[in-house]
């Protein structure tokens, strides 16, 4: 009887530890895994680090975009050891509520942020007391010393620490450097004893094209062109034509940068010079000039006579002013900036062949410019082949570009035929390293060297004798040409009679550029780009050639 229940007992022994062993196979062999990454949550911890974002500077060394921080203090709640008696301590410290410090403390998560912006006295005493569990850190914030300067070329950081619009999107990757990971991991006492982790990496640096100075210029000019024809918008490109360094590149109107969360449109966050289409006018003229002198259809001396109109079709092109111009040269039509004599050129290269050197010049393809959205058309209108279209386009009417991709065609003209890619981060400065950035390969198959200067001295000519005589400057040959364009309606066919967009692109020294500017006015209050857009090219020309020490081409 008794040996009966002995066998009893040892079964269930037997069962019971039968069990308990399956349960350990299962929960330290098959499932290890699991059990293993709980146990890890219970010991470890992770935080997140942020590496700092790389700063952004003028040529010289000015800070455009810079990082200032603030001390904070921050909770461990695992390692606080008396969260009670801390919490009175950083109450009367702090100038906190207490309840509020012990709810924080007691909160069971691994990070409680407990006060920004500390002040001098609370920094000294919080280091003076050394709690457990108890840390300082920084905020790092993004700061834009110049506040509206730039503002669109610049951009800026958003509430997520990323960049948006112009360089600080377009560089957000190598401004943002890589994020790092602590690891925290408990002990058998429950203390925090070691830690690990990914460590974390700053962003570089970036060192610009843009000079502070000529910048600063560009914007004042802006700024009066305001206060004295009223525009609504305006730009200036400031480049040279040879690399495709940016200079300056100013925008009206502007924001503060500091404050660009109280911005009600967004509207004004674009960049217009790459952002926005628009019909550039007679601007466009030197490029029709330069396929066909190119193609040897024309010459500089070549003769049309102009009789006020051409018909196309059931269309009436007519001059400016409905002007009668006779016969006139090729150089005359671009001084007196005749619609019907660039109909006559592009008539003479013929439709496919101006087709080709537009697509040459860049205006089907984005600049390539390094900043953040640049926009473009395909002209899908222009390029139907209807004979009134490649009409029109001739004078720079119903096709569309942006500033950009019309001051890049314009150095080509000025460099003799390559198209370059404009640029604005001229050096990287990586932890250290110093990574010179170089000028994209120049594409050299535009048009020849010899069409190049001949459309060169067409367009001293015509600063010389023609509408843009107010570019003149004593001592140097200046090249460039005027534009005076009807804006488009933007829900139906037709131009308003009233409003223009205005430009004036030319470089100097005209034999040997060593800038090209643009300026474009969005409907100032003058009646063409000669007493607009023209004489804030010429201070500005006169600016640089003063500020470069350029030597004049001839005596005064």
């Amino acid at each position: 009887m008794q040996r009966w229940r002995i066998n009893i007992v040892l079964t269930f022994i037997t069962i019971f530890s039968a069990l308990i062993i399956g349960r350990l196979v299962y929960i330290q062999v098959i499932n290890h895994q699991y059990w293993q990454a709980l146990a890890q949550g219970q010991q470890k911890f992770f935080v997140s680090l942020e590496g700092e974002r790389g700063e952004i500077f003028f040529k010289d060394g000015a800070p455009l975009a810079k990082n200032y921080s603030f001390d904070l203090v921050y909770a461990a709640p695992p390692e606080v050891e008396n969260p009670e008696d801390t919490a009175k301590a950083l109450g009367s410290t702090l100038n906190l509520p207490e309840d509020l410090i012990l709810e924080k403390l007691q909160s069971g998560t691994f990070y409680e942020l407990l006060k920004k912006r500390l002040s001098e006295e609370e920094l000294g005493k919080l280091k003076e007391m050394n709690l457990p569990g108890i840390h300082l850190g920084k905020e790092v914030k993004r700061y834009y010393p110049f506040e509206s300067m730039l503002a669109q070329t610049v951009g800026f950081v958003g509430g997520d620490n990323k960049g948006q619009y112009g360089l600080e999107g377009f560089y957000d990757d190598i401004l943002r450097g890589a994020d790092g990971i602590l690891q925290k991991e408990k002990g058998p006492g429950g203390y925090f004893i070691n830690n690990f982790g990914k460590p974390l990496e700053n962003g570089a640096d970036v060192v610009l094209t843009l000079d502070y100075n000529v910048q600063f210029f560009a914007e004042k000019l802006l700024g009066e062109a305001k206060e004295n024809l009223d525009i609504e918008k305006g730009e200036i490109i400031v480049l040279d034509p040879n690399s495709g360094e940016i200079m300056a590149l100013a925008n009206f109107p502007s924001f503060n940068l500091n404050e660009y969360s109280q911005i009600a449109s967004l509207d004004i966050f674009k960049n217009s010079s790459m952002h926005e289409l628009f019909e550039p006018g007679s601007v466009f003229k030197p490029i029709t000039m330069a396929a066909a002198l190119n193609q040897g259809k024309i010459t500089p001396k070549t003769t049309y006579v102009d009789e006020g109109a051409v018909k196309i079709g059931t269309y009436t092109i007519r001059n400016y002013d409905n002007r009668v111009w006779g016969e006139r040269t090729m150089s005359e039509v671009l001084e007196k900036s005749i619609n019907t004599g660039a109909v006559f050129v592009q008539e003479e290269l013929g439709h496919d062949l101006f087709l080709e050197y537009v697509e040459r010049f860049g205006f089907f393809e984005p600049t390539g410019v390094d900043l953040q959205g640049e926009v473009f058309s395909q002209n899908r209108e222009f390029r139907k082949g209807y004979e009134i279209n490649f009409a029109t386009a001739s004078f720079g009417q119903g096709i569309e570009l942006t500033s950009f991709q019309l001051a890049r065609a314009y150095s080509v003209i000025a460099n003799g035929g390559k198209l370059i890619r404009p640029f604005l981060v001229k050096r990287i400065l990586d932890n250290g390293k110093i990574i010179e950035v170089k000028p994209q390969a120049q594409d050299s198959s535009v048009f020849s060297e010899s069409s190049a200067s001949q459309l060169t001295l067409m367009l001293v000519s015509t600063v010389d004798n023609g509408f843009s005589g107010r570019a003149k400057i004593p001592g140097y040959y200046v090249a460039g040409k005027t534009g005076t364009a009807q804006i488009p309606y933007e829900d139906k066919r037709g131009y308003y009679e009233d409003r223009t967009i205005q430009s004036f692109v030319g470089f100097a020294p005209a034999l040997d550029p060593q800038f090209l500017i643009l300026v474009k006015l969005y409907n100032p209050k003058a009646r063409t780009a000669e007493y607009s857009a023209v004489p804030i090219f010429r201070e500005m020309a006169k600016y640089l050639i003063d500020y470069l020490q350029i030597p004049p081409d001839y005596d005064k």
